[in-house]
């Protein structure tokens, strides 16, 4: 009986992503396990077979040659390079997909420190221009005493539960399982003569000052990892990393959509009606701009390449301005009387040609009554 397609065993596209593969393996998982089915034959072969499908398509050179040659890239035995390279320690994929549905353990070797997230507030200058930021993290840094070893004499001894393996093994059913030695954490060793100052975990409870550069363009929801600045790993293992997540705050003047920055400008009416060049502002400096007689309120105005170098692309977005005509407020009696007397020029029909709003809208409402009372 052939083999079926590995893409379609564990029901994915042939581009899914690593994340993609370990979900759909972790669903076979939990349908057909056998622990889950017992004395289930059929179960118990559909999972050998998504077992045996995660195997190749999780490991990177194995998915090349599976993709390239199918199931005949393993045939007489034949590794993912072409070489009798075989298939993986079984007990890395036990650890790694059924640690966490039932219970079998960690990965091999001791666990790295924890990551840590910060989320930091920029003004929309500093994410488009970049910054250097100081911030203070609460976290687990290496103990200066030990060096971060745990030990107070920097002695250490094979751990007798494992024998220095750092992983033990156990039988579940059909399966044999391993997970990190419970006594030494998977390290492999323990600690005769811990540190006083850390209880022999390497790392005690400290506030770190980080230094971090902001590149240019970063945007709302951009996040910055900073490698092994995370927490220390237990007893000198790795330390996990930092994760900055950037959170722009609003401009009193500029909106930002992706690389383009949005801006209202107040005109007065004379300079609508009359035309006028009127500076306005950019990052980089106010500009001029030209505003056409008889512009109206919302006339969109573009200047290129006035806007944002994303930190992806690099290329500058525009800058678009709307133009707003305020009406004047705080009147003196002379402006008033002016205003009256430019008001009464628009008398009878003749008025209607210098409000192309408000005779569209007067159409609009002649057209709606007649419609109402036909």
């Amino acid at each position: 009986m052939s083999k079926r397609d590995y893409y379609e065993v564990l029901g994915v596209a042939r581009d899914a992503s690593e994340e993609d593969l370990k979900k759909a393996y972790r669903r076979c998982a939990m349908k057909f396990h056998p622990d889950r089915n017992p004395g289930d034959a059929a179960a118990e072969a559909s999972f050998k077979e998504c077992k045996e499908a995660y195997e190749v398509l999780s490991d990177g050179n194995r998915r090349r040659a599976y993709d390239q040659h199918g199931h005949a890239a393993f045939e007489h035995g034949m590794g993912a390079d072409g070489a009798g390279a075989g298939y993986a320690d079984m007990g890395d994929i036990f650890g790694d997909i059924f640690g966490n549905i039932f219970g079998a353990g960690a990965a091999r070797g001791p666990r790295r420190g924890a990551d840590i997230g910060y989320v930091m507030e920029l003004s929309l200058e500093e994410a488009v221009f970049g910054a250097e930021k100081t911030i203070e993290i609460p976290t687990l840094d290496e103990c200066e005493t030990c060096d971060g070893s745990g030990s107070a004499d920097g002695k250490t001894e094979t751990c007798q539960t494992c024998h220095g393996r750092g992983q033990v093994r156990f039988q579940r059913g059909i399966f044999s399982m391993q997970q990190a030695c419970p006594h030494c954490g998977g390290r492999g060793k323990t600690i005769p003569n811990p540190c006083a100052d850390c209880n022999g975990q390497g790392r005690v409870e400290r506030t770190k000052t980080l230094q971090v550069k902001i590149p240019a363009g970063v945007d709302n929801g951009d996040r910055i990892r900073l490698a092994g600045e995370g927490e220390a790993g237990p007893a000198g293992s790795p330390p996990g990393d930092l994760y900055v997540d950037v959170r722009v705050r609003e401009h009193e003047i500029f909106q930002r959509d992706g690389d383009d920055l949005h801006c209202e400008v107040p005109v007065r009416i004379a300079q609508a009606a009359l035309g006028d060049t009127i500076r306005v502002p950019t990052l980089d400096g106010d500009v001029e701009l030209r505003i056409p007689a008889e512009s109206q309120t919302g006339k969109l105005f573009r200047l290129r390449d006035r806007g944002v170098k994303s930190v992806r692309s690099r290329k500058p977005g525009d800058l678009y301005c709307r133009i707003v005509v305020e009406t004047p407020v705080n009147l003196t009696p002379e402006q008033r009387e002016l205003l009256e007397k430019f008001e009464a020029t628009f008398v009878g029909e003749g008025a209607r040609r210098h409000s192309p709003r408000a005779s569209t809208f007067l159409d609009g409402v002649k057209g709606f009554w007649d419609r109402m009372t036909s």
